[in-house]
């Protein structure tokens, strides 16, 4: 760590500001890009482990497949199922995009699994929040804040999260000629049953259900439920995490919708993707400022909000614009651990 630290001296001292850069995975996420590269990828490695206490610790530029593959051999995962999108990817990475995969609506977000962290703020401190234990009752925590960040804080040297046990048996329930209407019913209807459901798709009239739980608790919702057995699910989530489903394919600037699950159709005749019981919708539509006007509009009615995820262009501003005591909450912040600006400027706003 302390040849990252003084690398990042050198570069303040210099006065130009810091691109922190993994994998690079995710460059295309969030708003332009600037700075010289700070590269984590050399300050890599699992710091500690210990499979029955559920938690694991390791610096920022672990690639994430190495995190998993422990995790598996112990039967064990990230919850969170953090996309990839494309090989390099790392645990800081993961971390500050925030982005989390067909668990979430069930298992919870990234930042619900983080319990510590070391970062490097803007003055060149390395400061230490949060723990390294699942019953933290110190309240709201820095390290959480950091979830989603995109970098904009500091340096994420290290992170300690919490990890799940695989569970014991999966299967995934396919219901044909469904359209979005009875699709967002049946889910919310399905959501409110004792049925261990931990991930859910719906596309072009095909409803997708995961389960995962104990063998009776699998056959049981099975034979509750209905629908075909789909053969190879794994391989369909893991299309749908790394956004490789035949819906992501093309051009078309891809929209991220968060709204409360109970909504009904939105944003009627452009092309949907839709997870989280209904929570998370994607929407393949222009980019242009007039297309993302209305679409916040809506979407804003609705109580959620609206991201140009992909494509399109990012000078409508890439996130739905921050009510103003919430901006001003930020802007503290980053002059708090930022006070030169010198972190990913330009990548939120």
């Amino acid at each position: 760590m302390q040849n990252l630290v003084e690398h990042f001296q050198e570069l303040v001292r210099a006065g130009r500001p810091l691109r922190i850069r993994g994998g690079g995975t995710k460059d295309w996420y969030g708003q332009r890009l600037e700075g010289d590269i700070l590269d984590t990828r050399d300050y890599t490695g699992i710091v500690d482990y210990e499979p029955t206490e559920l938690v694991i610790t390791a610096r920022c530029g672990t690639p994430l497949a190495d995190i998993e593959a422990a995790l598996a051999q112990q039967g064990q995962m990230l919850a969170f199922e953090p996309p990839h999108v494309g090989p390099g990817a790392t645990l800081g990475g993961a971390i500050a995009s925030g982005l989390s995969g067909p668990r979430r609506a069930n298992a919870g977000a990234v930042r619900d699994f983080v319990l510590g962290c070391r970062l490097l703020d803007g003055k060149g401190d390395v400061l230490s929040f949060g723990g390294q234990v699942m019953k933290n009752v110190a309240g709201y925590d820095v390290s959480r804040l950091l979830a989603g960040s995109l970098g904009t804080l500091g340096l994420l040297l290290e992170v300690s999260i919490k990890v799940l046990p695989r569970a014991p048996r999966e299967a995934t329930l396919v219901f044909e000629g469904v359209n979005e209407v009875d699709a967002i019913r049946n889910l919310n209807e399905w959501g409110g049953q004792p049925l261990p459901v931990s991930a859910s798709c719906w596309h072009d009239g095909v409803l997708a259900l995961r389960l995962s739980g104990a063998n009776a608790a699998v056959d049981n919702a099975i034979r509750t439920l209905g629908g075909d057995v789909m053969p190879d699910c794994a391989r369909f989530w893991a299309s749908v995490r790394e956004q490789q489903h035949p819906f992501f394919a093309g051009d078309m600037p891809l929209w991220r919708l968060s709204v409360p699950s109970t909504v009904g159709a939105i944003v009627p005749g452009s092309p949907q993707l839709i997870e989280w019981g209904g929570a998370q919708r994607w929407l393949r539509a222009p980019g242009d400022a007039a297309t993302a006007e209305r679409i916040r509009a809506v979407v804003a009615a609705c109580g959620g909000h609206a991201t140009l995820f992909r494509g399109g262009d990012k000078s409508v501003g890439v996130f739905q614009p921050l009510a103003p005591a919430i901006a001003r909450i930020h802007e503290r912040l980053k002059a708090g651990f930022d006070p030169a600006g010198i972190f990913n400027p330009g990548r939120m706003y």
